[in-house]
């Protein structure tokens, strides 16, 4: 198979996306075990933005219930840092933009890791409770994959990130991705969805694989 034919991996996921979180384990379980053999990307598809932004407290009580579902069907846990701290003191700023604008620098200096770095990104939040507007809250995680603090927080600040992480929305858009998460294997010139929310393992890899075969 010639680097031209190789199917693609597209996953497209919200970094505050409570059900992405859940479905990171089994994005990154396709990823370790298929990426000799296909190419992966991964879309930030701008969940919590304009009017949908604020305060992280305004829809404390809607997390509050959702994320039990969450832990109860995925397995994941969310951290005490998160539901303790970020979530009950509720102040923090709630936008899918600064943890977009964070993996839109990591595709650009150190695109290798940028589909892993889109489950740990999850987990700095909701493990571990970072506060996603501070730049420098970011570097314990992208530090490790040889981007420096420097580069690092300068283009946090910089329009240019900003703008490639609102063209991953618009390339969700255009996929027609009305919820998160979604899974595309793009073959033959041809976006096909296999997965529409949550789903396990086996369902995932059994889509993906009948893709490869069929298409």
């Amino acid at each position: 198979m010639n680097k031209s034919d190789k199917p693609k991996f597209t996953y497209v996921y919200d970094p505050l996306c409570g059900w992405c979180y859940g479905f990171s384990p089994v994005v990154q379980k396709i990823w370790e075990r298929y990426q000799d053999e296909i190419d992966f990307e991964v879309i930030s598809g701008g969940m919590v933005l304009g009017d949908r932004e604020g305060p992280i407290g305004e829809v404390a009580a809607y997390i509050d219930g959702a994320h039990k579902q969450v832990e109860d069907r995925t397995g994941v846990k969310f951290g005490d840092a998160f539901m303790d701290g970020i979530l009950r003191e509720g102040s923090t700023w709630f936008s899918s933009m600064p943890p977009s604008i964070a993996l839109a620098i990591v595709k650009k200096h150190a695109p290798e890791h940028a589909f892993p770095f889109a489950s740990t990104l999850q987990k700095a939040i909701y493990k571990d409770g970072i506060d996603l507007n501070v730049p420098e809250a970011y570097l314990p995680y992208v530090e490790p994959l040889g981007i420096s603090s420097e580069v690092f927080v300068q283009a946090m600040k910089d329009p240019a990130y900003q703008d490639l992480a609102r063209q991953d929305f618009h390339f969700s858009r255009q996929l027609q991705v009305s919820g998160f998460p979604a899974a595309f294997v793009f073959l033959n010139n041809t976006y096909y969805l296999i997965s529409r929310g949550y789903s396990d393992f086996e369902y995932l890899e059994g889509n993906l694989q009948k893709v490869m075969q069929e298409a």
